[in-house]
């Protein structure tokens, strides 16, 4: 009789212990101050994360805009005589119009300058120049104003006029590179090899000689006066 007492003393003692052991690591866990700031300095956000992302953004807008750009290049240089049917070009026209009007959207705004008021007196031509451009805004209409000229020869089979509309859509494409490599806030590029851009020198610049002022001529004395 006596052994029944001290078996179920023994399996409280199992179950206690057992107990314990899964929620002590736990609870000192929880309790421990550096594991949570720990856990917490995991959780940080990337430094510089909302720059990078914007990066990224434009590197990602260049890709929907260049596929289906180089997609009807291909196909217009691959045709017969660089003829595609009306439906073929509308086809390419529509997904490409749908890139540019896309990519202006996400385009930030160009900043504005606030007017200051002036007088048609103290106006100057050079006024103009001052407001801010959009660059890249304008390098999407010219490509769309390209494409436009390239389904144009295209579907009218003009072999000279692709040829020549093509060469416009590929510079349009550059334009477009460029200005979202330089105004998107993109790093400087670190490839080795790449040409240098020309840098004008600072000192040592020749100045044009100037010709030796004449004397002028001494004034004439004029005569006494009687007294």
């Amino acid at each position: 009789m006596p052994s029944q007492p001290v078996r179920r003393i023994a399996t409280t003692a199992l179950c206690a212990t057992i107990l314990l052991g899964t929620t002590a690591p736990a609870f000192a866990n929880d309790s421990d101050p550096g594991r949570v700031s720990s856990t917490e300095a995991l959780r940080a956000p990337v430094p510089g994360a909302d720059a990078l992302l914007g990066q990224v953004s434009a590197l990602g807008g260049m890709s929907s805009v260049l596929t289906p750009v180089t997609d009807l290049l291909t196909a217009v240089l691959k045709a017969d005589d660089g003829k595609l049917s009306a439906d073929a070009a509308q086809k390419h026209a529509d997904a490409i119009k749908a890139a540019i009007d896309a990519a202006k959207a996400a385009a930030p705004a160009a900043p504005s300058v606030p007017a200051t008021p002036t007088t048609p007196k103290t106006a100057t031509p050079d006024d103009s120049k001052a407001a801010p451009t959009d660059v890249k805004g304008d390098a999407l209409t010219a490509l769309q104003t390209a494409v436009d000229a390239l389904l144009k020869a295209s579907t009218a089979g003009d072999v000279a006029g692709v040829a020549t509309a093509a060469t416009g859509v590929v510079t349009g494409l550059v334009n477009l590179l460029a200005a979202t490599l330089l105004g998107s806030g993109l790093p400087a590029p670190t490839l080795p090899g790449l040409p240098k851009l020309p840098t004008l020198p600072s000192t040592g610049l020749p100045l044009p000689s100037t010709a030796a002022v004449p004397q002028a001529p001494a004034l004439p004395q004029t005569p006494a006066l009687p007294s």
